[in-house]
């Protein structure tokens, strides 16, 4: 981690996950591996889920499943579609709400050794979509329930000083529209995403 860069604090997330989305554009996830390897990603796409949603997973009641959303902010929640993608989301608002972050993309910085093979062109959309992000992090449910803070396998830093400017100058900009893949609740503008970014995921879920 640089000099410029912070780790994202608990309080900060605690907001509604429609405050907290747009935000998380532009700062970093990081996985730091067991080996010692550290990929880092800029956030380029996330979703909102919250109370009164009908596509959060906490719609319906609490389970064992959603429980961790239910937690205090700052929290991983990841689970399992379609029995092979795994998605990973931040946990957000104060304790006792449902509330979550999906991390639809990211731009990552290096391509993890095990991706080393695949072509120039095709590295900026190696994370292009919350499964694809997930695989190329390493990232599965035993990472589900853990504080996203200094020292864990996952982190998150806020905007560098960089990015940052950019935005208030106007030559990074954010688009908000309605979210992907989804049954229920199609109509909510809670997708963002960083205008003209190759590492945005397309328009369908993976």
């Amino acid at each position: 981690m640089s000099a410029n860069t912070q780790i994202v604090e608990s309080f900060w997330l605690a907001r509604p996950s429609t405050s907290v989305a747009p935000d998380l554009l532009g700062c970093s996830l990081v996985r730091q591996f067991p080996d010692g390897e550290t990929i880092r990603g800029i956030i380029v796409e996330t979703e909102a889920y919250g109370p009164g949603d009908p596509a959060c997973h906490a719609y319906r009641k609490r389970t064992p499943r959603n429980e961790v959303m239910f937690g205090p902010p700052g929290m991983s929640y990841v689970y399992l579609i379609y029995g092979m993608y795994h998605c990973f989301n931040v946990v957000t608002d104060a304790e006792g709400v449902a509330s979550a972050v999906l991390i639809r993309a990211l731009q990552v910085d290096v391509v993890p050794k095990e991706f080393a093979a695949i072509p120039e062109k095709k590295r900026s959309r190696l994370a292009a979509g919350p499964g694809k992000l997930c695989k190329v992090l390493g990232i599965d449910r035993t990472l589900s329930g853990f504080p996203l803070g200094a020292g864990q396998p996952l982190r998150l830093e806020h905007r560098s000083e960089q990015f940052q400017q950019a935005v208030e100058e106007g030559t990074i900009n954010f688009v908000q529209t309605t979210r992907i893949g989804i049954s229920q609740g199609m109509d909510l503008p809670w997708r963002w995403y960083v205008g003209n970014s190759t590492a945005v995921s397309p328009n369908y879920w993976v």
